[in-house]
């Protein structure tokens, strides 16, 4: 089994139950959820549960949940503070070291 640092497990147990909550709020089942995504109703039980799924389930489920937008938008370098103070210089095509 792969190391999980603390903080992901966290992170992603918080995912869960934020998801979950959402799901509530929209008075969807697992398996209602589960069917619009495409997944099975154990992945969206397992994310839930806060263990790990694969991005494309877990963005597919956000879709359902209407979280994807908002999953979209904090993955913006550009809306964190050094993303504002770089915003106007040109990004590197890569990065080397």
């Amino acid at each position: 089994m792969r190391y999980v640092p603390t903080t992901v497990k966290r992170d992603l147990r918080i995912i869960g139950e934020r998801f979950s909550q959402q799901r509530k709020l929209l008075l969807l089942t697992i398996a209602d959820v589960g069917q619009r995504a495409g997944v099975s109703p154990t992945t969206v039980a397992n994310l839930e549960q806060g263990k790990a799924v694969r991005s494309d389930s877990m963005l597919a489920i956000a879709r359902v949940l209407q979280l994807a937008d908002a999953i979209v938008t904090a993955s913006d370098p550009y809306r964190t503070d050094l993303g504002r103070l770089r915003a106007n210089e040109q990004l590197p095509k890569r990065v080397r070291r």
